[in-house]
């Protein structure tokens, strides 16, 4: 009986593929990322299925997202609290919770992993969710940094592989950037661009370069802004001032590094450097390794350049 509805299943999975539709979602990761990646996906109408391997995770996952609709819902209804609750409840209700990536991408048109920045965890995930997806599911990572076509490399489905590089928080940034490799068949690209869209995003697509758009401008940016400092040509407040009223940027760059996490943004660095070594924009920050070092990573531990 478990064979024949698992078939079923997997048969409606494809055939709802088969007609260009992304119904079926699978987010691979429960934290904050992976939470706002599912309830955008759920508030369109698509039945979602948050994976981690930790209970304690997927428990706040469910937490994070029913706290953030409820502020949605609230703003949308403000004068009916019945309908606010409903709202909730309905979007909610299209979520589930598991342990199981197999389990999950089982039934999912779209997988969508957003795990730790490293690659060889990511491979080994794929590895598993590859051989556990239905044929025509589309695979696709979540990663800021490292290499889509690096990622792909553990699937044996690499025209149906992608990068769905959200930002943060999900529910409030319209960017995704939809990112293609030489082997991404183009109905794939199509279709998860059309997802993108249905979830209120606006979608650029990229090349499966090092950053894609945002970040291969923005991490250089930022870590420029530290060699700045750290050659004394100014301090972490006067470039933060500078940028902000000259440049226009809601935050400054000292401001943004400590939003981000200085372990997150060396591990970027790390990992281009070692690929680029010939990159002098590349190059690793010996302050942030020493932040980091410390344990000092910015808003997340109370401390980076700035103390909070």
């Amino acid at each position: 009986m478990v064979f024949a509805s698992s078939a079923f299943v997997r048969s409606f999975s494809l055939s709802s593929l088969a007609q260009g539709a992304i119904k079926n979602v699978a987010i691979v990761g429960g934290g904050q990322m992976g939470s706002g990646i599912a309830q955008v996906s759920a508030a369109v109408g698509q039945t979602v299925v948050v994976v981690d391997l930790d209970q304690a995770t997927l428990d706040n996952s469910r937490k994070v997202i029913t706290n953030s609709l409820a502020r949605v819902a609230k703003k949308k209804h403000k004068d009916d609290a019945a309908a606010a609750s409903k709202m909730v409840d309905d979007i909610v209700g299209r979520i589930s919770w598991t342990k199981s990536a197999e389990e999950a991408a089982s039934t999912s048109d779209l997988v969508v992993e957003a795990i730790v920045e490293n690659l060889e965890i990511k491979k080994t995930l794929f590895a598993k969710i590859d051989a556990a997806a239905p044929p025509n599911t589309i695979l696709a990572s979540n990663t800021s940094s490292l290499s889509i076509g690096d990622i792909a490399a553990a699937t044996n489905r690499k025209d149906k592989f992608v990068g769905l590089h959200f930002f943060n928080p999900v529910p409030v940034m319209k960017l995704l950037e939809v990112v293609k490799t030489d082997l991404t068949d183009p109905e794939v690209f199509s279709s998860v661009t059309s997802w993108g869209q249905e979830i209120g995003k606006t979608t650029v697509p990229c090349k499966d370069t090092p950053g894609f758009v945002v970040n291969r401008l923005l991490v250089p940016f930022l870590f420029e802004a530290v060699r700045m400092v750290e050659r004394g040509d100014a301090t972490p407040q006067d470039v933060d001032v500078a940028m902000k009223l000259g440049a226009g940027h809601p935050m400054g760059p000292f401001e943004l590094f400590d939003y981000i996490g200085h372990d997150t943004m060396d591990l970027i660095m790390q990992g281009w450097s070692g690929r680029y070594p010939e990159e002098t924009l590349f190059r690793r920050s010996e302050a942030v390794k020493k932040l980091v070092a410390e344990g000092k990573l910015g808003r997340k531990t109370g401390e980076g350049f700035y103390k909070y």
